[in-house]
């Protein structure tokens, strides 16, 4: 494993542990509201898809990195939904449970991407759409 992914994973597994440190400062102050935005968007889908074993091809860069807000904004949606029903909700409930499972998943190897896998379409091997050559039939 290079150094690179080690470094991204320790960025996903201590991001969520700087973003609960953070509302500790004044309310409202930008220094605040920024890491616990950019944590609950990014951090537990990037711990959960990133840290790939034999890294990713192109093609898989691009799927892991549009995949990575989704998931982190529903695993975040889930955590704020049950402590809601539990009647338990406040910021520091919220980003206590993120952060440990981040920081958990962090470690591990990231979930299997498709592109990873299969066969992904380098870029310069890519062959243009318009200068396809059309079967029998034609088609348009």
């Amino acid at each position: 494993m290079n150094t690179t992914q080690n470094r991204i994973r320790a960025i996903a597994a201590g991001s969520g542990w700087v973003a609960l440190a953070a509302t500790l400062l004044p309310g409202g102050s930008f220094v605040r509201w920024l890491p616990v935005l950019l944590f609950v968007c990014f951090g537990p889908g990037l711990a959960l898809l990133h840290p790939q074993p034999h890294g990713l091809r192109p093609g898989a860069r691009l799927e892991a990195f549009a995949l990575t807000a989704p998931i982190s904004l529903s695993l975040a949606a889930l955590t704020a939904t049950l402590l809601f029903l539990v009647g338990g909700f406040s910021v520091p409930a919220f980003l206590i449970p993120l952060a440990a499972f981040t920081t958990v998943v962090a470690l591990l190897p990231g979930l299997p991407l498709p592109a990873a896998t299969v066969g992904a379409v380098e870029p310069e091997a890519a062959e243009p759409f318009r200068f396809r050559k059309r079967g029998p039939g034609g088609g348009r």
